[in-house]
């Protein structure tokens, strides 16, 4: 199977899933070899689902985890 071959298969098996739950599948709705292969195939769970497009990116988080750092930061509670 190829790369976009693996790729397809991976989001069939979330898309089905998600059609016969009528939710987001969790990593639990899946035994542990497909729950592997779609992880491998998509990467860690959030990104599978957003690939899937089953949930959509949240941009926004990234840049307010980064803007928390950066306050901790200048305040100094990153120190032990």
């Amino acid at each position: 199977m190829t790369n976009e071959e693996q790729q397809s298969w991976a989001v069939r098996q979330l898309q089905e899933k998600q059609a016969e739950m009528g939710r987001l599948p969790l990593k639990s709705d899946f035994d542990v070899v497909t729950l592997s292969r779609i992880k491998a195939f998509l990467g860690p769970w959030p990104r599978a689902l957003e690939k899937a497009e089953l949930k959509e990116k949240k941009e926004a988080e990234k840049s307010k985890t980064s803007h928390k750092r950066k306050s901790r930061k200048r305040s100094g509670q990153n120190e032990i």
